[in-house]
């Protein structure tokens, strides 16, 4: 039997806007570089390195420059790109790589933007995941959750079996899912070999296996056609395989994770490495002018060279908002 190869797929095509004004289209979340002096993409490629024997972009046409530049800094220089001319989430983007390997080889795919503690338990949990892959399964990753979440999916489960997929629930059954015990949070992380994906995606999603195979035999140079890409569906992998193959496992998995979606894991993460707060926990990002914060708790201060961010920490999600309201009436601001 010829060696099948662990190939780690960074899906890096997000924005990230629930961290503007950091986070631009011209420099979404997973590259910049305020995670001790690395980005989250450096960070994702760094610890996958032992893991997996290969690296595979799949990343955006406006932000593949900058995927190349953090792994020239890594001293990376052998990879593989596929960039895509618009987004058409992450059914397709998976499809892209799992076309461009052996239909044997193993396909590590891990999101560019969370932070993750590698490590022995990390390491051990990716292993279980690719031995199960090399045996045909769908193997996805359950995070144990460390608090009620209304932000993620969940699977339910029975060790490794999937017993159920759940959306994103609100307080109360996020909290009697965590009281259950055998709910995970869905991590967005999945492994499994190139042509047991496709052949799943074939059988559940026949249109998007068909555009996106159209799409990716066009490609020029690693670049996908506009044209061809936006006859795809845009459907996430979860909804397109995940939630209907019945090759589906689980890797119940306790290795620390965040997918720093928000400033509230910002300033945790922060606050945890060092960052200055103040008495009642007020911080400031982006600037080193001396601030001052009266009658405020838990606010977060964020400057750049064109915006200001004052937010109340738990109001965190709400950045989204503001995102999409700049981008109707000051475009410039978010580009």
């Amino acid at each position: 039997m010829s060696h099948s190869k662990v190939i780690n797929v960074i899906l890096s095509g997000g924005v990230g806007s629930r961290l503007w004004p950091l986070s631009r289209k011209s420099r979404p979340k997973q590259y910049l570089p305020i995670f001790e002096g690395q980005t989250l993409f450096q960070k994702t490629v760094s610890r996958n390195l032992g893991i997996s024997e290969h690296i595979l972009v799949v990343g955006s046409k406006d932000n593949y420059h900058l995927s190349r530049k953090d792994l020239e800094a890594l001293g990376e220089n052998d990879f593989t790109e596929i960039i895509e001319a618009c987004p058409r989430n992450t059914a397709a983007a998976i499809a892209f790589a799992a076309f461009a390997v052996s239909p044997s080889d193993v396909l590590f795919v891990t999101p560019s933007d969370h932070l993750i503690q590698s490590g022995e338990a990390y390491a051990s949990k990716v292993n279980r995941a690719i031995e199960l892959a090399r045996d045909g399964f769908i193997v996805t990753f359950g995070l144990k959750p460390t608090r009620p979440e209304t932000g993620f999916g969940y699977i339910e489960s029975d060790g490794e079996e999937v017993i159920s997929f759940r959306e994103k629930p609100d307080q109360q059954t996020a909290e009697s899912f965590i009281a259950k015990g055998n709910f995970f949070w869905n991590s967005g992380m999945f492994c499994y070999q190139a042509g047991v994906f496709l052949e799943e995606l074939k059988k559940s999603e026949p249109e998007v296996f068909d555009t996106s195979k159209t799409a990716f035999e066009n490609a020029e140079n690693g670049f996908l056609n506009e044209g061809l890409s936006l006859q795809i569906p845009s459907i996430s992998v979860d909804y397109a395989v995940m939630e209907k193959t019945d090759k589906i496992k689980v890797v119940p998995s306790d290795f620390q994770w965040s997918d720093m979606g928000s400033f509230e894991s910002i300033y945790d993460y922060l606050k945890e490495t060092g960052h200055k707060v103040d008495t009642q926990g007020n911080m400031v990002i982006g600037t080193d002018i001396h601030s001052e914060f009266i009658g405020l708790s838990q606010t977060i201060l964020i400057q750049t060279s064109d915006a200001i961010l004052v937010l109340n920490k738990e109001k965190a999600q709400d950045v989204k908002k503001v995102y999409e309201r700049l981008e109707k009436e000051k475009p410039g601001l978010v580009d």
